[in-house]
């Protein structure tokens, strides 16, 4: 019964997280729109019923029932008709953006007296202020989740303090993990190295990291390796000899490289037969934004190869293959995830806090680089727009030629509505996936 309620917070905790990461990249446009002089009618969180709205102004704002996505409507989104003006909302949520991007159902009519209020009415790079500040809030709540996640709980990493000890040599064309009896005693087992020993130097020189121990047994392969050990607070000389052992060579997708006769590719490196055992280290300032960074290029790498990861998903769906660890996911299969995190009988409550923490701060960089994608009705369609109409109207200026005016976005609504019908199919599909060939880390 523990388990069960511990798994619910985890999903309630995770969807807190992600209903105040929607709020806020909402804030994100609606504080520059408000500031530029935007007339916004609304700002809401969710989609669906309004559960709760207050009238502050000349703008409402609320709740809705289902806290999964959030928009903020902008008087003249859209330029103007034949017969009339229009706006459409800015969203974050994929099906608000199915209501929002379709002109009759989002307008917003502008008097004269406001008409200079409309969005379609500001410069160009006000308009891309007001875009970016949505996905640029999002990523600032990453950095912020990252700063906590490696300055207050830090994270694991590999220690001088040896964890595992190698009973023998396997070769590495071996198609086996256990040893037989011509497989060789690996070196480190000879030489009388225990587990929980902590390594203290290597041929003389101190160690302090275990890329130095790596260091030493690749370069003393063959040879004679004087080895310090600290075991049960006394240290103890050992000497080893590491094995000019053989490995095969991955790429970087993960899969073994091979030359051009389509052979397996191999390494000699120095094997002693050791494992690191982890330990928590808090990480400076300095490494949060080089964090964020790498899990930025990671989402980019599945948002640019989406489509080829997406059949990917399906055939695992529907067949008898395994879903892809690194691939996409669904929010069911992030909340599956929070919740077996939250429920490791193993995990201490720092561990829990500090996945969750992970959890929110990877959703809102999937969130800023998701709405960076230049497509509409994503906030990266609307600063594509703005930038091809300011390209525009500078070569105009340039030629000598009338201004062309505002680019009208409104056309590309067929377009828009394609995506989105797009966006719901794969979400259908994960939520599908997520259920059937759920993804966990555990």
């Amino acid at each position: 019964m523990e388990n069960v309620l511990l798994y619910i917070l985890g999903v309630l905790i995770l969807v807190v997280g992600l209903a105040i990461s929607i709020g806020l990249h909402e804030i994100g446009h609606l504080v520059p729109a408000k500031l530029f002089g935007v007339r916004v009618s609304q700002y809401m969180i969710g989609f669906g019923p309004t559960l709760f709205s207050r009238k502050r102004g000349e703008t409402e704002y609320g709740l809705k029932a289902i806290p999964l996505g959030g928009y903020i409507s902008m008087a003249g989104m859209f330029p103007p008709g034949k017969s009339h003006n229009n706006s459409r909302s800015a969203t974050t949520g994929v099906f608000q953006a199915l209501v929002q991007d379709a002109r009759e159902s989002s307008a917003d009519t502008l008097t004269d007296v406001d008409e200079s209020r409309a969005f379609y009415k500001l410069p160009v790079f006000k308009r891309i202020i007001i875009m970016l500040g949505g996905p640029f809030m999002n990523l600032l709540i990453a950095i912020v989740m990252f700063a906590i996640l490696l300055m207050g709980f830090g994270t694991a990493q590999a220690s001088t303090t040896i964890s595992s000890v190698s009973e023998c040599v396997i070769p590495a064309s071996a198609d086996r993990d256990a040893c037989i009896d011509s497989d060789p005693v690996a070196p480190a087992l000879a030489a009388g190295i225990q587990p929980d020993d902590r390594i203290v130097s290597m041929d003389g020189e101190p160690i302090a990291t275990w890329d130095e121990i790596t260091e030493h047994i690749r370069a003393a392969a063959g040879d004679q390796l004087t080895i310090v050990v600290e075991r049960a607070g006394e240290e103890v000389t050992l000497t080893a000899e590491p094995l000019l052992a053989e490995r095969y060579v991955y790429d970087d997708s993960g899969q073994i490289a091979e030359n051009d006769d389509g052979e397996a590719l191999t390494e000699e490196y120095g094997f002693l037969g050791i494992g690191p055992a982890a330990e928590t280290v808090q990480q400076p300032v300095t490494a949060v934004l080089p964090a964020v960074g790498d899990n930025i290029v990671a989402v980019a790498k599945v948002v640019l190869t989406l489509p080829q990861r997406m059949v990917d998903v399906v055939i695992a769906a529907f067949g008898p293959e395994e879903r892809d660890p690194n691939g996409p996911i669904g929010l069911v299969g992030v909340g599956r995830i929070a919740g077996e995190a939250t429920s490791l009988q193993a995990a201490t409550v720092a561990d829990r806090a500090a996945y969750l923490i992970s959890l929110v701060g990877s959703l809102n960089v999937a969130l800023f680089v998701f709405n960076l994608v230049p497509l509409l009705p994503l906030d990266g369609g609307h600063v594509a727009g703005a930038l091809f109409e300011g390209v525009r109207r500078f070569f105009a200026k340039l030629f000598g030629k009338p201004d062309p005016g505002p680019l009208d976005t409104a056309k590309f609504v067929p377009l828009t509505l394609v995506v989105v019908v797009l966006l719901g199919i794969m979400t259908l599909l994960l939520v599908y996936a997520d259920i059937v060939k759920p993804i966990s880390p555990f």
